[in-house]
């Protein structure tokens, strides 16, 4: 089951400020990955207001300059004081050796944790959440590498080495590198919709949804032989026939696999297993028809496969913390505002 927090549907009216943090042997990469997700949402229409900057310490010089991993410099516009006043404050990385986290941005962690900002620590990045103390008693991941000595550096963490992100009570993090952007496309869903978190998705040519308690490390994630083309068709049919009753023995068939073979095969391409991924491809359907469209309830749970209201309305309480009802109500109270 994918480990989420409940939706924070976001008012347009009330500008979202994310705040990045960039140090000086950032990862180009890893500071791309909020910007990607979140710096052009302008282009798309109806969008909400999203106002990210990227932030960084003055240098000895006076200027917000730092060098990056890549051998070249960047420029960021904002200091210390832009991150202080964010909603979301998302740390990308951290430095490779794992040296301890300045003072400074403990306090500012804390102060922003305090006051209610989202704070999110993506791949390396955890350790810094950690040393803040922000992580204590909670659950968290990060790059599956480096999951042991992050487990023994902190103890009082509930380390889960083997998932894409965790995401509690306004506490966030992720696993490496692409990890990242499966995170902030959660992140964008959470807050403003899955309808907007797609299209982001498909401009970025990335899965519109990986679920958080997929796993971090998959064995062929595209096909190469002929029996991972059979499979890729068959996900095709799923994802198509969301209504109808989908067995393994059905599915396998269909595969032309034994279930043994086909459930192996399914967890190697996908990360998870044949009934969470269904469940989430459901659940992702769910949410979308519950934004765009005036269904019933009991309606959206048929087109989605649940059965009955009753099963969709028990797993959006499980998966989701949030009734179907109250995440309908949540969007469409900020939709018209849009």
């Amino acid at each position: 089951m994918p480990i989420t927090s409940a939706t924070f549907i976001k008012s347009a009216a009330s500008p979202l400020t994310i705040g990045v943090l960039a140090f000086d042997g950032i990862s180009p990469f890893h500071l791309s990955v909020p910007s990607l997700v979140f710096g052009d949402l302008h282009k798309y229409a109806d969008t909400p207001d999203i106002r990210l900057r990227v932030c960084s310490q003055k240098s000895a010089a006076g200027n917000h300059k730092i060098r990056t991993s890549a051998g070249y410099t960047l420029e960021t516009k904002y200091g210390l004081s832009t991150l202080r006043r964010a909603d979301i404050i998302i740390i990308p990385s951290w430095h490779e050796d794992l040296r301890a986290t300045p003072d400074e941005l403990i306090k500012l962690l804390r102060v922003a944790n305090k006051n209610g900002a989202h704070i999110v620590g993506l791949c390396l990045g955890a350790f810094v959440l950690a040393d803040a103390g922000l992580l204590n008693q909670r659950e968290a991941t990060t790059h599956w590498a480096l999951a042991q000595e992050f487990a023994r550096r902190y103890p009082q963490v509930h380390i889960k080495p083997d998932v894409l992100y965790v995401d509690q009570d306004k506490i966030t993090t992720s696993a490496g590198t692409a990890a990242g952007i499966d995170c902030c496309l959660h992140l964008l869903r959470s807050y403003f919709g899955a309808e907007l978190a797609n299209q982001v998705a498909r401009r970025l040519v990335v899965a519109p949804h990986r679920q958080g308690g997929q796993a971090q490390y998959i064995e062929q994630p595209i096909p190469i032989l002929a029996s991972d083309d059979r499979l890729g068709k068959v996900l095709h049919w799923m994802h198509s026939h969301l209504d109808q009753t989908q067995t393994l023995d059905m599915l396998a068939n269909k595969a032309l696999m034994s279930r043994r073979t086909f459930t192996r095969h399914f967890q190697q391409l996908t990360g998870t297993t044949v009934g969470k991924w269904l469940l989430h491809q459901r659940l992702n359907f769910a949410q979308r028809q519950l934004e765009s469209s005036r269904q019933s309830i009991e309606e959206i749970a048929s087109a989605a496969g649940f059965g009955s209201a009753l099963l969709m309305r028990r797993y959006f309480a499980q998966v989701l913390k949030i009734s179907p009802s109250a995440y309908r109500l949540q969007f469409r109270g900020t939709a018209d505002g849009r």
